[in-house]
């Protein structure tokens, strides 16, 4: 639709431009027709956000092109005007979708402030609109990068659980994506048009996060002068991401397992229970088993969040999305710099074992573009820990403390396999062995087809 475009319908052609003059402005395009059949004719050529049109007309009336309109295009807002006025006119009118309607003679500048009400309205809507479809296409499973197996096993996972009530437990090592996930899953379910509400547990100090999860009353306590909805009331029948839950202290444990149980909140100071609509979906990257056998997680609770668990794989895990990953970032921050990565530095971001995770590759991927500027990222743009690590030097001798060979085994089987694309015959002469002693190795590895 063409936003700022209007058309203008008067049998009376000076009152057809004195509205093109009063609503002349540098962002809106005013057409005019002289009656009710031309302003048809002209409607259907072309698009308007909006139509003002006289009510009484040769050929045409004004209701009769409302009508027609609506049926075309009910998009398009109608203003009827008129000089002869009656309650049964103005009700017809808006009963049949005209947006507003104006009495003749009216204020060129009450017409004025209608119309830039109604463009403003109709702007923020078609952001709304742009901003819903770009996150749903951005946070669309197919869209999240991850072409590894391991990655794979987590999208046909989640996507079981898109349109569920089920509460769902993202579990990984700081970095991983966990929120990332939990919005996909918002995203693509029957909740996308609900808030999304996301809570750092960790974040938040203890003394204030019940405040913010449940809300509280004016009055509740010093410096509680208005009464504030918690993050539960304002997630509404959307979703509520409580991440770092192993981080909350007992005494809130105790309060979320309640209101899990019960779907019910109390505001601090409030004597009334507000229902609890939203989905809940919490993310750790702590164990929470260790912790229940420390007594410092409630095993209630996590039974009740445990229902659906995720468990996101740690980059080194997924060597084979590196290369993927490294040129999403390396656009990402270069824009429209012809920027790419050379042979020798993406050696170097396979070998490295990524304690930080997707979240330092993104950090340094920025970093590099920074330094680089255009042309090719070489291994002098990658900070010098990653140059040096003790996984980025491959070395033949034993060190003392001795290693875990499998995990060598799997760590040189994914850099192969990322090297060669996939394709495994390359992989295998990589690793100087056969095709066959791969899907072997493999097998045993427990090493997922990518």
């Amino acid at each position: 639709m063409a936003a700022q475009k209007i058309l203008v319908i008067d049998n009376e052609e000076r009152m057809c431009h004195l509205l093109q003059a009063a609503l002349a402005s540098e962002s809106l395009q005013i057409e005019t027709a002289f009656d009710g059949e031309e302003g048809w004719q002209k409607f259907q050529q072309d698009q308007y956000a909006l139509v003002i049109t006289d009510l009484k007309m040769p050929k045409l009336s004004g209701l009769a092109l409302l009508e027609k309109i609506k049926e075309t295009d009910y998009d398009t807002d109608v203003i009827l005007m008129t000089a002869f006025a009656t309650a049964q006119t103005a009700v017809n009118a808006m009963k049949n979708g005209a947006y507003d309607y104006l009495i003749k003679p009216f204020d060129m500048d009450e017409l004025r402030l209608k119309v830039k009400r109604l463009l403003e309205k109709k702007r923020l809507e078609a952001e709304n609109i742009n901003l819903k479809q770009r996150l749903q296409s951005q946070y669309h499973f197919e869209n999240i990068i991850g072409k590894s197996g391991k990655m794979q096993d987590v999208f046909k996972l989640v996507e079981k659980v898109v349109d569920a009530d089920t509460t769902v437990l993202i579990r990984g090592e700081s970095g991983t994506g966990k929120e990332l996930i939990a919005i996909a899953l918002h995203q693509n379910g029957s909740r996308a048009k609900e808030p999304f509400i996301a809570v750092n547990c960790a974040a938040i100090p203890e003394n204030l996060l019940e405040s913010e999860l449940f809300g509280y009353e004016k009055g509740a306590f010093t410096g509680a002068d208005r009464t504030k909805p918690g993050r539960f009331e304002i997630a509404g029948a959307g979703t509520i991401f409580l991440d770092e839950i192993g981080d909350l202290s007992s005494s809130l444990q105790v309060k979320l397992l309640r209101v899990l149980q019960t779907r019910q909140i109390d505001r601090l100071g409030g004597t009334e229970t507000i229902p609890v609509k939203a989905r809940v979906i919490t993310a750790t990257n702590r164990d929470l088993e260790a912790m229940l056998k420390e007594g410092k997680f409630r095993e209630d609770l996590y039974y009740r969040i445990n229902i659906f668990p995720v468990q996101l794989p740690p980059l080194r895990e997924r060597i084979e999305d590196i290369p993927l990953l490294a040129e999403f970032f390396l656009h990402k921050f270069a824009g429209d710099k012809p920027v790419k990565i050379s042979a020798e530095a993406e050696k170097i971001l396979l070998r490295y074992n990524w304690p930080g995770n997707v979240r330092e590759l993104e950090n340094v991927s920025e970093r590099a573009v920074l330094l680089c500027g255009e042309g090719s990222i070489e291994t002098k743009h990658l900070p010098q820990h990653l140059q040096f690590h003790p996984s980025s030097v491959v070395s033949d001798e034993l060190p003392d403390e001795g290693i875990q060979l499998e995990e060598h085994e799997k760590k040189l089987i994914r850099q192969a396999l990322a090297k060669a694309g996939g394709n495994k015959s390359n992989a295998a002469q990589l690793l100087g062995i056969t095709r066959r002693k791969l899907y072997s190795m493999m097998e045993r590895l427990d090493i997922k087809d990518s």
